[in-house]
């Protein structure tokens, strides 16, 4: 039923476009013809060149964006409190590092951290910048339960978003991120598509009419015990919905970034599948949905380990790819910096050294160039928790 009622969703929404966008009837009384115009008012060329900065060869985003309660479970792991001087000491560890623009060419922060400095009085996005790092800033309000639904979830921020990416733009932020997630094991129901995908591209439009490229994110979670090959079908058409709203509102493709789920099986299907094989079926996908003129794919990690995700990363660059292919990591680069880190000031240089191992390793995934042997034990730990909210 789900499957029907998406089918007729799209062919109506198509119908209308045919019978009211494009053109009027002869006769009519204007008797002019209407186009269509793909527009992000005067910041396109600007948002044209963030997004290729961002999708530069052998770089990536470190995403550290997580929310001051989800920050907390992470600095509860090695027995720290959750306030924000020791949200500031983590964060400003991990952009501060020396080199990290080398393999780094983004890094999307919570709000708290687009305005904090470090203990020298320096601004986080000044340390970015001199590091030709581009900052970037979530913009959702996170999710709430979508009524009408199979018990799924809509991502809130719509309201003042204007505004408030204006105020990010002041401040230094280039990029913006909004996350919403689908769930397989509860359908997915045509209704929570299509409310991500419209949620989506309200967003994506009005961050590019302030200045800010959008990535573009409707996670497919990992939860379930499903194949690949129903994954693949959720997959497209959760695309093709995004993308027919995107083109609905206007947004200029050529400045935007997209950070999807890498195509798996659920994380408790019997059989686990190779690099190889997750390559194979993410790239069809993406070939299928994704159109040449977006200039990167910006991959989440979703809850895989390090080693993981970067083995993935690494199997869909062996041959070139229409987009820029690489990595958007918060787990995948932070584990092993935190459990080095331990909250204490003697380890701080040693926990930015394996920041960077991972950055490095990503980037040789990104040239297709990354060999796992010599990983560590922790490495290669997955990082997968039901229901994980951000």
């Amino acid at each position: 039923m789900a499957s029907l009622s998406f089918a007729k969703l799209n062919a109506s929404s198509s119908q209308w476009i045919a019978h009211q966008s494009f053109s009027q009837k002869r006769g009519s009384s204007s008797g002019r013809r209407l186009s269509v115009s793909i527009r992000a008012g005067a910041y396109s060329d600007e948002l044209v060149q963030t997004a290729k900065s961002v999708a530069s060869p052998g770089r990536g985003i470190l995403a550290i964006d997580e929310s001051n309660a989800t920050c907390g479970k992470r600095l509860a792991s090695i027995g720290l409190e959750n306030d924000e001087t020791n949200r500031q000491a983590y964060r400003q560890l991990l952009l501060t590092t020396p080199g990290l623009g080398e393999y780094i060419s983004g890094a999307i922060l919570f709000e708290e951290t687009l305005y904090q400095s470090t203990t020298d009085g320096k601004k986080f996005v000044d340390c970015l910048r001199e590091a030709k790092i581009m900052p970037g800033i979530k913009v959702d309000k996170g999710l709430v339960p979508l009524p009408g639904s199979n018990s799924e979830s809509w991502c809130q921020g719509l309201d003042g978003l204007a505004s408030r990416s204006a105020e990010y733009y002041k401040q230094g932020a280039r990029f913006a991120k909004w996350r919403t997630v689908v769930s397989i094991p509860c359908g997915p129901s045509a209704l929570a598509v299509k409310e991500a995908a419209w949620g989506l591209a309200r967003y994506a439009a009005i961050s590019q009419d302030n200045g800010l490229v959008p990535i573009v994110e409707p996670e497919i979670l990992l939860d379930g015990d499903h194949s690949i090959d129903r994954t693949l079908e959720v997959a497209e058409k959760v695309w093709s919905e995004v993308f027919f709203y995107l083109a609905e509102n206007n947004v200029l493709f050529e400045g935007i970034l997209l950070k999807p789920s890498m195509v798996t099986p659920g994380a408790e299907h019997k059989e686990k599948a190779s690099p190889e094989t997750i390559a194979k079926y993410t790239l069809k996908m993406l070939r299928r949905r994704v159109p040449p003129a977006v200039p990167g794919i910006m991959f989440l990690s979703g809850g895989q380990s390090e080693v993981e995700a970067t083995l993935n990363l690494n199997a869909m660059n062996q041959s070139p790819n229409p987009w820029h292919v690489s990595f958007s990591y918060a787990r995948a680069l932070q584990n092993t910096v935190l459990k080095t880190w331990q909250g204490r000031p003697e380890n701080v240089e040693s926990a930015q050294k394996a920041l960077l191992v991972r950055a490095k390793a990503n980037s040789l995934a990104q040239l297709g160039k990354y060999s796992a042997e010599g990983e560590s034990d922790d490495a290669k730990a997955g990082m997968f928790v039901k229901g994980y909210t951000y």
